[in-house]
């Protein structure tokens, strides 16, 4: 939420300094996530003069500059000038040297004393964009001949100086969706805090006058649950034109673009008051007859961008006899706006019901600024109200007159809500000790009307305003956001009742891996676990999680796959030099197994690219590849206490080399180097690795696995190498699966040390070179037993394998 300190200050007594005003938002729940300084021309045009052209010669060594002779008042400067309008006896703006100029949509430049093309220049004589006044770069900016030499620049322009609040708003203050309702939480602060009443400056003067004829425009509300109340008023003879400077100037501040008047006055309300409004012109409403209804489902309706849409049977529309001409509270149609040529207009003030504006606003992507306050839930109380402040602006500013009465169809009345609190649970709930007459007064400085008062009890009626409170709790947080949060007194004593709860062996896991893979150098990383379906293939999407409201046409579906998601970070992070990096995360996956049948799964997810270890004195760079990550795999499978995975090639799009992690036939994760095409969706140019660990299969396998001391052997253990001649298919996990199978219980590690290819070999073979290590708890092992422990290999590798023992 942006608010103009300007602005807010139109609606209080007294203005109060811009940082004191900042502590007293962040104070009352209105957090100030920054405060900057606004100048409606970048820079204030501080430092420019205005000076006269004397001379100006063609550059001797340049066709498109000019040696420029300028009079600045006080001294006659040197200007190579590129600007093909300069001429002689031209007043200009003058930059000269140690100036520092605000060009437009460029970063500041201070200018300095220099040579062009070997001719010495004393500063710059300024284009419109070059100081932040306009977009024209044709010619440099010619003043009125009769402007004076030698003063400021600023003194010729009015510029507006503005302090700038960005405020984080939680969802349920709508209340303060704008100036007005900021101003009103300020007041009540003040109220409090100085002791004395203060009241908001409210812009409403209720002097609208009208010609006394009945209104040229009817309204029928047909759907009378969505719209529980329509106003409107008809004015004529008006002249749609720009907007006054100031006008102007309080919507640029907060960066909302001038269009036309008309517009600019709606706008203005809504940013006021935070009740948006809507203007269509009177002779495009056929049957001079507003219709308030829904239109049947898959209905045409072409909105004001141009785009034509299938309307929804519960969305509410704005027609006339005819047709449809706006989408109530969200969009209006291309037929009905206004334009430079609208003489006549119906203005439009309503309260639309906020559960169907957000369902049409997400359902038709359209998140617009009158839709996001119609679905928190507008002030219902306050719509004529408005209504009369935007018509007197606009008979003001854009001629004409009212026609004819105000509408306002509101057949039943809304009752304010009314909650009852007992002073027993405020001090229970805030842990202070209020005082009555300062409950009271605090409430009612926000807008609540008393009830009745008992001796431990207060009832008041919610203003309409604060559609969030209906709970005693809602009214002890605004009392004590007004009294300050900070001033509740922690209590010297603080009682703990110590948990009993039993942390999950998953949990625990996960925070041990964490540890593990941060020392070896990895950073966790958290992602959306909402994806873009572009990135994913038919048979993936078959199965997927589809969002029937998303909020961004890019993140329409739950991910079925990790991989995506981790691509987008490494993505970012190379896009911003950051090319080395190790990453890690734990998260979800999403699938769909029919209607309403829905399953997650949870994943351990590792991510390698660039290099694993860098250059120094002593050791070179080294990069990361596919053996690497499968080593860190090892790791975390040996610190879960899974022994033997077994890693077997497989195939899948989107990888170029891949295995897949399994135990005992059951696949609990994959390993790969992630191919091209996929990389090249991220506008990733350098290879990645990629692990994924199927997190419940693998505690699936913890749970069948027994975990028992074992004292470390006291005998040596021994190792015996062997070079196996094999056919090149096969892999190393089928030596592995082979010995396994063996039943040699003495047998503990199984590693591969040497990979040796050549013709000399034969055709189609290739040399492992594995290393086997025997140990045993009670014994010392003799060279008989371990040699009979190695033919035992060598029989069972040349049987399965057809292999050769390499002498």
């Amino acid at each position: 939420m942006t608010i103009s300190y300007n602005w807010l200050c139109d609606y209080l007594p007294a203005k109060i300094d811009p940082e004191k005003l900042s502590k007293i938002l962040t104070a009352i729940g209105l957090e100030v996530e920054s405060l900057e300084k606004y100048e409606s021309i970048k820079g204030g045009l501080q430092g420019l003069i205005t000076a006269e052209i004397l001379e100006c010669e063609k550059h001797p060594d340049a066709d498109k500059l000019k040696i420029t002779k300028v009079n600045t008042g006080t001294q006659i400067l040197q200007v190579v000038c590129g600007a093909p309008n300069a001429a002689a006896g031209q007043k200009v703006i003058l930059a000269t040297a140690g100036t520092t100029i605000y060009p437009a949509n460029a970063e500041p430049i201070t200018l300095k004393k220099t040579k062009i093309r070997g001719v010495e220049s004393n500063g710059m004589i300024c284009a419109e964009d070059e100081i932040g006044l306009g977009n024209n770069h044709e010619g440099i900016l010619v003043l009125p001949e009769d402007t004076p030499v030698g003063i400021a620049a600023v003194s010729l322009y009015e510029v507006q100086e503005d302090y700038i609040y960005e405020i984080g708003l939680t969802p349920n203050r709508m209340d303060a969706m704008s100036h007005l309702g900021v101003a009103k939480d300020v007041c009540a602060w003040l109220s409090h805090h100085d002791k004395k009443g203060t009241s908001v400056v409210l812009p409403y003067k209720n002097s609208i006058k009208t010609n006394g004829k009945p209104a040229p425009i009817s309204v029928i509300v047909e759907n009378k649950i969505d719209c529980l109340r329509y106003a409107g008023v008809s004015i004529s003879g008006i002249t749609v034109a720009e907007s006054p400077q100031w006008l102007k100037q309080k919507l640029n501040a907060i960066g909302v673009k001038s269009i036309n008047n008309i517009v600019d006055i709606s706008n203005f309300i809504l940013h006021e008051t935070g009740q948006p409004l809507h203007a269509f012109d009177a002779e495009k409403i056929t049957g001079n007859a507003i219709v308030v209804k829904n239109m049947p489902e898959g209905s045409l309706f072409k909105t004001l961008d141009d785009k034509e849409r299938k309307l929804s049977a519960s969305d509410l529309m704005i027609c006339n006899t005819q047709e449809p001409m706006c989408i109530a509270g969200v969009y209006g149609g291309i037929t009905s706006g206004v334009t430079i040529t609208t003489k006549s207009i119906f203005l439009e003030s309503a309260w639309f019901n906020p559960q169907t504006i957000r369902k049409t606003s997400l359902f038709h992507g359209l998140r617009t600024d009158a839709a996001t306050r119609f679905e928190k839930g507008v002030d219902i109380s306050n719509t004529v109200n408005v209504l009369k402040r935007a018509a007197e602006l606009i008979v003001e500013i854009c001629g004409g007159e009212i026609d004819g009465e105000i509408i306002d169809v509101y057949p039943e009345p809304a009752s304010p809500a009314a909650v009852a609190l007992k002073y027993h649970y405020l001090k229970k709930l805030s842990g202070k000790n209020y005082h009555g007459d300062a409950v009271k007064n605090i409430l009612v400085s926000l807008g609540f009307s008393l009830i009745k008062e008992g001796p431990d009890e207060l009832w008041v009626n919610v203003p309409f305003s604060k559609p969030d409170i209906n709970l005693p709790a809602d009214i002890v947080e605004e009392i004590m956001r007004i009294d300050g949060l900070d001033n509740v007194e922690i209590p010297s004593t603080i009682s703990i009742a110590p948990s009993n709860d039993t942390i999950s062996d998953s949990v625990t896991l996960r925070e041990k891996l964490a540890g593990q893979l941060t020392g070896l150098g990895f950073n966790e990383i958290f992602t959306n676990s909402i994806s873009n379906s572009a990135y994913y293939d038919e048979n993936i999407l078959a199965g997927s999680v589809k969002m029937i409201n998303n909020l961004s046409a890019d993140l329409d579906m739950m991910r079925p796959v990790m991989l995506h998601s981790g691509l987008e970070v490494i993505a970012h992070n190379i896009n911003r030099k950051s090319i080395d990096l190790l990453l890690f995360e734990n998260g979800k996956t999403y699938s769909s197994g029919g209607p309403a049948t829905y399953s997650e799964l949870n994943h351990l997810c590792l991510y390698a690219t660039g290099n694993m270890q860098h250059a120094s004195w002593n050791q070179k760079a080294a990069k990361t590849d596919f053996y690497f990550i499968k080593g860190v795999c090892e790791k975390i499978l040996a610190t879960a206490g899974i022994s033997n995975a077994l890693f077997q090639p497989t195939t899948d799009t989107n990888f170029e080399l891949v295995a897949t992690i399994s135990i005992k036939n059951k696949v609990i994760g994959m390993v790969g180097a992630v191919e091209g095409n996929t990389l090249k969706k991220f506008g990733i140019k350098q290879p990645v690795f990629y692990a994924d660990i199927y997190w419940d299969a693998l505690m699936d396998c913890r749970k069948t696995k027994k975990f028992t001391y074992v004292e470390v052997s006291k005998f040596p253990a021994v190792e015996r190498d062997l070079a196996l001649l094999i056919n090149k298919e096969i892999t190393y996990t089928q030596i592995r699966k082979a010995v396994s199978g063996a039943g040699i219980s003495a047998l503990q590690t199984v590693k591969l040390f040497d990979v040796f290819e050549s013709d000399k070999l034969g055709a189609g073979k290739k040399s492992l070179a594995v290393n086997f290590t025997f140990s045993d708890n009670n014994k010392t092992f003799t060279d008989k037993e371990i040699d009979e422990m190695m033919n035992k290999i060598v029989a069972v590798c040349e049987k399965q394998l057809n292999a050769e023992v390499r002498k």
